[in-house]
């Protein structure tokens, strides 16, 4: 059950609102806005470990419902060509990344079989050992993203024969693989569950596209969400001592649910009132930081559990300076994370060239 172990990612690619054809094509910084505050509690939660903090603001089904609106977009062009700009776009940062996490593990013991070939293309969890654990446990998300892209021109199709129904109807799989029947063992299992916990974020991402948010009345929509949160948070709460804990990392059913409720209003308020977060660009550090974690998305979430690894031995030896010792708060959560932080910007200089390529885009140390 993947969905249950982490929940932790990134959304596809940057998102644009429709422009005139004279007019150059604007980023609405809305979505981009969303999709870097959801970076920013990723590495939070891997820092942190803070059961709540899929609570307060549920990343990954955010992040899927943005990457679903921009997939329906998307869709308006031939659906093959669409796929294989997703797959071009995704898959060269994977790689540039598994080079270097499969050849660590092979030098710390790693014995590879067939299953190698989820590192070509992720559409099973790609293998490794219990040293490498942390860096690629975080693949669940690319995986679950590549199969809703693949998946995307059938939902999208029958999404559009009855939109409503098949919106509500999306959280029924989750409901039966948590009551009914838990799914085959092994990669499909997991990949059933994933792509269930996140199928109604993904489709409410093709509302928001097609115009269906926008018509929906506030009663309504206020009835619905706090429906989904309430049973979410209910259903967190209650089998506490079942899971363990109230992180909805580790509860598919309540995870659902509760990003369900959570993307709903988001999303509508989106679509009813046209909010742009504009006047963003009026300051600079902040677009500039805005800007820089969209079109290194890719990189972030790939690289942000490896800096928090690297942060840890560099804190150690910060130990060995009396000042240091003296002065930092080397003990501190909060002093790793600022580390982290450090490092990851460090791997985004070094490696976010690669999605610049991959885009087919000339090659920036910052976009």
């Amino acid at each position: 059950m993947g969905a249950h172990r982490r929940g932790r990612g990134l959304a596809g690619v940057s998102v644009r609102e429709a422009a005139p054809a004279s007019a150059p094509p604007q980023r609405d910084r809305y979505f981009d806005t969303l999709r870097a505050l959801a970076l920013i509690r990723v590495v939070g939660y891997h820092t942190f470990n803070w059961a709540w903090a899929g609570l307060v603001f549920p990343s990954m089904g955010i992040m899927f419902a943005l990457a679903g609106t921009l997939m329906a977009k998307s869709l308006e062009r031939p659906a093959p060509k669409v796929v294989r700009s997703r797959l071009r776009r995704l898959l060269p940062p994977f790689w540039f990344w598994g080079v270097f996490v499969v050849l660590a593990m092979l030098l710390h013991g790693w014995m590879p079989d067939w299953r190698i070939v989820y590192w070509i293309v992720p559409l099973g969890d790609p293998p490794g050992n219990a040293w490498g654990e942390q860096a690629w446990e975080i693949l669940w998300y690319l995986r679950t993203y590549l199969w809703f892209v693949l998946l995307s021109p059938l939902l999208l199709r029958v999404f559009r024969l009855a939109p409503l129904p098949v919106l509500v109807l999306s959280l029924v799989p989750v409901l039966v693989l948590n009551f009914v029947w838990a799914g085959p063992d092994g990669r499909i299992g997991t990949a059933l569950w994933d792509l269930s916990t996140y199928l109604c974020c993904w489709l409410l991402g093709f509302a928001h596209r097609d115009g269906v948010l926008r018509r929906m009345r506030p009663a309504a929509v206020a009835v619905l969400s706090l429906a989904a949160l309430g049973f979410g948070g209910w259903y967190a709460l209650a089998h506490r001592a079942e899971f363990g804990t109230h992180d909805l990392d580790e509860n598919p059913l309540a995870q659902a649910f509760w990003s369900a409720g959570f993307v709903l209003p988001l999303l509508w308020a989106k679509a009813r009132f046209g909010i742009g977060f504009a006047r963003l660009t009026r300051f600079r550090r902040t677009n500039r930081i805005v800007t820089v974690f969209n079109a290194r998305a890719v990189t972030i979430y790939l690289w942000h559990e490896i800096a928090l690894l690297l942060a840890v031995p560099l804190i150690d030896r910060f130990w060995d300076v009396p000042a240091f010792e003296a002065y930092l708060p080397l003990d501190s959560q909060w002093f790793l994370f600022g580390v982290g932080w450090l490092l990851i910007g460090v791997f985004v200089l070094l490696c976010g060239w690669v999605e610049d390529v991959a885009a087919r885009k000339r090659p920036r140390l910052l976009p």
